[in-house]
């Protein structure tokens, strides 16, 4: 038997569940040690986000852990190392199986509570960044929920290949640490409107948004031409007026943007990127992930709140395991 999580109405339990029965030829198995709460878990949850066809139904974006066995035909992982994993769900269980191509080796010199800090957020930060809105160095990106575990990952990484980054949130203090990171322009959202600022900034070719609604208008406002809105979430609501006349004379681009229902082939490019590109620079120590709060598996309700309240500046792990 393993554990996990299962969602009883609003209610949430850490119970017995059986074992997977096969290990598919492409896949490994991991021993979970560390998971993590993503906004995804929160919308799974309260039922707005389902998983996609065939994935799991346990909420759990990704994981830390050690190998327990792989499928015959994963070469370049052995019982015993430690990784961590994108996944599309099963994370919150002492046992995930998962496809190799989403499993990177941890970090050299990285702990497991470390490493489980890493998958969703870098991988997400390097598909909407590199991919999705393909910048060239010296383009400038606006950041929006920029304290949350995404948003100190994506500070840090565009930084790091040469794009400043203006980020807006709404506290002092994790304004304070996005300057840390990085931020080389800030804007504290209860001060009203973010366009003067980012506009004196020098204005942007891309924003990172997990907002949408009433944002996507102003976003507008501070986009130079040929300038990328990447839409990756709603925390705003998911209807917006959109200037469509400047739109079109600027040629700007509104972009949807998912990770988690990617194929798997798409999420190992992803993360090919990342051990190609970003493992070297945080086993340097050049970019660090953030770490807001740990929690034993068993508290992953007040987990949840902590992040549903906005209160977390990184990322809120979840320990499952020694």
């Amino acid at each position: 038997m393993m554990k996990a999580i299962k969602i009883t109405g609003d209610s949430l339990s850490w119970e017995d569940r059986a074992n997977f029965e096969e290990l598919p030829a492409d896949h490994v198995e991991i021993d979970v040690v560390w998971s993590a709460v993503n906004r995804a878990d929160l919308s799974q949850r309260a039922g707005v986000y389902p998983p996609p066809p065939g994935a799991s139904d346990i909420l759990g974006l990704e994981v830390s852990g050690r190998i327990a066995a792989v499928g015959e035909a994963v070469t370049g992982f052995e019982p015993g190392d430690e990784v961590c994993a994108l996944l599309t769900g099963g994370g919150y269980a002492t046992k995930v199986v998962v496809p190799a191509a989403q499993v990177l080796p941890v970090p050299k010199g990285f702990s497991l509570k470390k490493a489980a800090a890493i998958p969703e957020v870098f991988a997400t930060a390097w598909l909407n960044l590199y991919q999705e809105a393909d910048l060239k160095p010296g383009e400038r990106v606006l950041l929006h929920a920029a304290a949350s575990g995404l948003g100190t990952a994506v500070i840090q990484i565009a930084t790091a290949f040469g794009n400043p980054v203006f980020a807006t949130a709404g506290d002092d203090e994790k304004l304070e640490v996005c300057r840390k990171l990085g931020a080389t322009g800030t804007w504290n959202r209860k001060n009203g409107s973010f366009v003067d600022a980012v506009k004196s900034w020098g204005g942007v070719d891309m924003v990172l948004d997990p907002v949408g609604g009433s944002y996507i208008k102003e976003n507008q406002k501070v986009l130079s031409a040929d300038g990328r809105i990447i839409l990756i979430g709603l925390m705003g609501g998911r209807t917006a007026e959109v200037d469509l006349g400047l739109m079109l004379m600027k040629r700007h681009r509104l972009i949807g943007s998912t990770l988690r229902s990617r194929s798997v082939a798409d999420k190992g490019r992803v993360l090919q990127e990342l051990y190609r590109h970003v493992w070297p620079l945080l086993v340097a120590g050049q970019i660090e992930p953030m770490i807001d709060s740990t929690w034993p598996i068993e508290q992953v309700e007040a987990a949840m709140a902590h992040v549903a309240a906005n209160r977390n500046t990184g990322k809120v792990l979840l320990k499952i395991a020694e």
